[in-house]
């Protein structure tokens, strides 16, 4: 059998500082790449040099930019993200290689499709509270609502429940004609496109006559205690603080709970500060809750969609003094 050949790659980090901070205590982040991986990393100041089989040396590269991506939005690294790292780059290609989320009813599998959504899903296994930021297109929902059935097929919980914020993205829906569930469904309409996408639309018909699955805006959750359920927020960046934070304390026992949102595509008065940006704020250092923060790269929609985002990112940057995006962003 032919050895596999071996190559070299060098990778130049923005600092000493980020490298310090990315190879661990005593270098103890760098061994533990090295070690799943097989390849040789030696550090020069705020270089890396990684030497070993092609495709042990593209997953160290893989894993040590996505460690950089969680470093730059969470300021720092904790061993378990490296394993979380670690694993998912270790699974291949994430489009083939990735452990299924669930298989749809049609038969259909879905699985995450890049490193970021990777270790998104790898966060909705090991966390209790996970909060996914990102732009529109990475699968934030999907994937949330993916896990979800998931959980609810294998007997993991006995509820599902999906909620939304219902705030107008700059149109009046006020005055829409209907009782109260045709006046809100507007506002919930994606979740029950996803939801008919993995399950069939009978079953998820029945399952909401029972109860098993309830789709609700936000308001209706106070007062509530939810056990044995998992409990998703969509749209998270449109609830104030007040709200995230009674959304959050409906957890129960033997639930989970799953925000996802997008800071970029915020509808709430400018005075008042979103929840979504407020509770990465203050639960960024909680052990079992997971920060998510997907990005551009995770974009899965069509291409086109990539090319939209980064185009108003671009606009709000200059208006904001920033300029463009630095290629090292």
């Amino acid at each position: 059998m032919p050895e596999t050949a071996s190559i070299h790659r060098n990778l130049t980090l923005d600092s000493r500082e980020e490298a310090v901070i990315l190879f661990g205590p005593r270098d103890q982040f760098l061994r533990s790449i090295r070690d799943a991986l097989g390849v040789k990393v030696v550090a020069r100041g705020d270089t890396l040099q990684l030497d070993g089989p092609e495709e042990a040396v593209v997953q160290a590269e893989r894993a040590i930019q996505q460690l950089r991506q969680v470093l730059r939005k969470a300021g720092r690294l904790l061993p378990e993200d490296v394993r979380s790292v670690l694993e998912v780059v270790k699974g291949g290609d994430p489009r083939t290689g990735a452990t299924p989320v669930t298989t749809m009813d049609s038969g259909k599998q879905v699985r995450p499709r890049t490193d970021g959504q990777g270790l998104y899903v790898q966060a909705l296994k090991t966390h209790d509270i996970v909060i996914s930021v990102g732009p529109a297109g990475t699968g934030k929902t999907y994937l949330a609502i993916a896990y979800a059935v998931m959980l609810l097929k294998t007997h993991q919980v006995k509820k599902l429940v999906l909620v939304r914020p219902a705030v107008e993205a700059g149109e009046r829906l006020g005055f829409l004609p209907g009782d109260l569930i045709a006046k809100i469904n507007p506002y919930l309409r994606p979740l029950f496109d996803a939801l008919n996408e993995i399950m069939d639309v009978d079953t998820v018909k029945k399952y909401m006559e029972s109860d098993i699955i309830e789709i609700l805006p936000l308001a209706y959750m106070r007062g509530r205690t939810l056990s044995n359920a998992c409990i998703i927020m969509d749209e998270g960046q449109n609830a104030t603080a007040a709200q995230m934070k009674m959304f959050l304390t409906r957890m129960g026992l033997n639930s989970k709970v799953i925000v996802t949102g997008d800071m970029t595509q915020v509808d709430l008065p400018r005075t008042v500060k979103s929840g979504l940006a407020d509770a990465v704020q203050r639960l960024r250092n909680i052990e079992g809750i997971s920060i998510v923060h997907l990005q551009d790269i995770d974009i899965v929609r069509n291409p086109l969609v990539a090319k939209i985002v980064n185009a108003y990112d671009d606009e709000g940057n200059k208006r904001k003094g920033f300029g463009t995006k630095s290629s090292a962003e």
